[in-house]
């Protein structure tokens, strides 16, 4: 069993020990300030708490605050070198972690899809850290990358859910105006984009392979290809991840710099 405390219960948090739950292996002790924060995942910590004092002594502690909250915390947050200390603040960067504390700092950048265990994570560290492999492991894939790479991650993976859920709610909106019942038009817009992720990850061809593969000359979906292709739509995702990067920028601009 790996002791992991998850300080902060926001949406983030919450996601992160409910997959830990799932997953089993885990004694989870869940922090934060307001005790109502609890009441989404009081069934799946092990323990609750609001005294800080309480996580010193787990393997794994991850900081899973706002990246404004992420000094505040490590004033009265005391760890020794043997814990490890994973981060996942956006836009603060493991020197700025590891200059208050002891311990072993890993950066991560999850999602909400931890919840399910169906997470995308980057992971920055100057050696593999067993634990948290393990943990990353269990709550769905993730990569290694160096650092300052990192902002790019937090667009892509961090950032990103939201943007395939603007997509998914747009195509199921469409399909609804075209007739379809709403419930009927959720489901098989989730599960299209679902399985079209899948398809991605245990394939060997590339992205545009798959979509010849979808598209037969003359077909249904060769018509709405030429739609998106002499559009700007591709620009225009891009563009929404390149600004949600240099917001990262932005906030580690800020960390850097002292700014709360």
């Amino acid at each position: 069993m790996i002791d992991v405390s998850v300080i902060g219960c926001g949406n983030m948090g919450s996601a992160l020990i409910t997959g830990l739950a799932e997953a089993g292996a885990y004694r989870i002790t869940a922090y934060d300030v307001d005790p109502e924060a609890f009441e989404a995942i009081e069934q799946y910590a092990d323990r609750t708490t609001t005294d800080l004092d309480d996580v010193r002594d787990s393997d794994v502690v991850v900081l899973a605050v706002k990246p404004d909250i992420v000094p505040l915390v490590l004033e009265d947050l005391e760890l020794d070198a043997d814990r490890t200390l994973l981060t996942i603040a956006a836009g603060v960067s493991r020197a700025v972690v590891s200059a208050e504390t002891d311990a072993e700092v890993v950066r991560v950048m999850p999602n909400l899809a931890a919840e399910t265990r169906n997470m995308a994570a980057a992971v920055a560290w100057d050696e593999p850290n067993e634990h948290v492999a393990q943990m990353l492991d269990d709550l769905g894939e993730y990569v290694v990358i160096d650092e300052d790479l990192m902002h790019v991650a937090t667009a892509l993976n961090g950032s990103g859910p939201a943007f395939v859920f603007y997509l998914l709610g747009a195509m199921a909106d469409r399909a609804v105006d075209e007739g379809l019942a709403p419930d009927d038009a959720e489901v098989l817009a989730a599960q299209t984009f679902k399985g079209a992720a899948e398809t991605v990850l245990r394939s060997d061809r590339d992205v545009e392979t798959l979509i010849d593969a979808v598209c037969s000359p003359g077909g249904t979906t060769i018509e709405g290809m030429d739609v998106l292709w002499d559009s700007d739509v591709e620009e225009v995702v891009g563009d929404a991840l390149t600004a949600a990067r240099r917001r990262s920028e932005e906030l580690a601009d800020d960390a850097e710099g002292g700014e709360q």
